[in-house]
């Protein structure tokens, strides 16, 4: 006699997984979403507009393993830990590719990158009151409910130390009726706290905020953009000098995944002596690169940019960096300005560098490292690039968003001119 679920599933819809979205979910004809499901595997479940729901693995993918964490169902932290390590990184190698397709583009991909772990050194909780204290975690996949997370295997155990602090400031910080948002940043002085959403700010909140900062040891708080309070500074090493970021700035998400980026942009701009660095954050490439070339900086963020002036003016034996506030997505770099370098480092936001790639196509500096965390809007721009004569030499995949669908890249592409010296 069949057992309940095999005469479950035999009353049900199968559903076969043909492939997965760039969001991680199997996509079965329909198109139908279903969630933790993988290539090849039959399923039953229920259609609710264009998901699957009540999902069951008829037929399993010999890519599916054990989630290695043991919240990973429920928590909306990871989209992939249900697959093997071998299969994610073909996947992402797979995200990028795709995208070159579309534009007709090919090229080589050096071997990804994949930050091991319980690496990441950067993580938002969300921290809610309760009756009898707080809880702390992750919100719950598709959901506003807070999924707390004790066993979480992606986070740094530093910053999974810092949940105890964020229950600590939900009780003083906020009502029931909201969550604060707690970000929470490792650094070499100790634990920077960034909270949002948190009850107006007065002096007896202020004091008592005080007292939890340097009673817990945390190098920095702050609280809705205003510093409560910083012991020490809590500063990030970026190549040879130390900085210390702007509260909430943005920060490569492991200390590995930075690394291997940072390579790939050495090794893209070579014996470059110049080298002008776009979207530059904090300096996470200028300043490494400016052990061997001069540098100039250019970032919209004006926190970000004093930050990365001091680093260097504090650090020994790095060549000049020059640096300028500028909205690159409003003031682009003109080719005037870019026809002096000898290499253009390029690592902006998502929605990527349309308005400043059709300059740098007229400019045509002889090297252009490319960064990005989409690579939708990476071919798009790399299409320009390639139009005005470039060559796209190769692709380094980086996985530092391990067991999540985020893909980042770095690339080189060379001008006509460098190509001929080359042979």
């Amino acid at each position: 006699m069949l057992g309940a679920a095999s005469r479950y599933a035999r009353c049900m819809t199968e559903y076969v997984i043909q492939r997965l979205g760039h969001l991680g979910d199997g996509i079965a004809a329909g198109p139908l979403f279903a969630p933790m499901t993988l290539p090849g595997e039959v399923v039953t479940g229920t259609p609710d507009g264009q998901t699957l729901t009540d999902i069951r693995i008829v037929k399993p993918s010999e890519n599916r393993v054990a989630a290695p964490c043991r919240h990973f169902k429920a928590c909306g932290g990871c989209q992939l830990q249900h697959a093997s390590d071998a299969f994610v990184a073909d996947f992402k190698l797979a995200v990028v590719k795709q995208s070159l397709d579309a534009h007709g583009i090919e090229t080589v991909f050096k071997p990804i990158q994949t930050s091991p772990a319980q690496s990441r050194r950067r993580a938002t909780f969300a921290a809610k009151r309760t009756k009898k204290g707080a809880m702390v975690g992750f919100h719950g996949r598709g959901s506003d409910v807070v999924i707390e997370i004790p066993g979480c295997q992606l986070l740094d155990p530093a910053v999974m130390a810092a949940i105890p602090i964020a229950e600590r400031l939900a009780v003083v910080g906020t009502s029931r009726k909201a969550a604060l948002a707690v970000t929470v940043t490792t650094s070499r002085a100790g634990l920077d706290i960034s909270v949002q959403n948190g009850k107006p700010l007065d002096g007896p909140l202020r004091q008592e905020l005080a007292h939890l900062c340097d009673s817990l040891g945390l190098a920095r708080l702050t609280w809705d953009d205003d510093v409560i309070a910083m012991r020490t500074p809590p500063v990030q090493r970026f190549g040879g000098a130390k900085v210390t970021p702007p509260p909430g700035t943005f920060l490569q998400a492991t200390p590995q995944g930075e690394a291997s980026l940072v390579t790939a942009v050495r090794d893209a701009v070579g014996g470059a002596k110049h080298v002008i660095d776009l979207f530059a954050g904090c300096g996470t490439f200028s300043l490494p690169l400016a052990e061997k070339a001069e540098v100039h900086a250019v970032e919209g963020d004006a926190g970000m940019t004093s930050a990365l002036d001091h680093g260097w003016r504090m650090a020994q034996g790095l060549k000049p960096v020059t640096f300028e506030t500028r909205d690159l997505y409003r003031r682009p770099l003109l080719p005037d300005e870019l026809a002096k370098t000898d290499a253009v480092v390029l690592d902006p936001p998502r929605a990527g560098a349309e308005a400043q790639v059709a300059e740098i196509a007229k400019a045509m500096p002889p090297i252009v490292a490319y960064v990005s965390c989409n690579p939708v809007t990476f071919a798009r721009d790399a299409a320009v690039l390639i139009g005005a004569g470039y060559t796209l030499n190769w692709v380094q995949v980086v996985d530092q968003f391990r067991w999540s669908s985020h893909v980042e890249l770095a690339a080189q592409f060379t001008a006509p001119e460098v190509k001929r010296k080359r042979h």
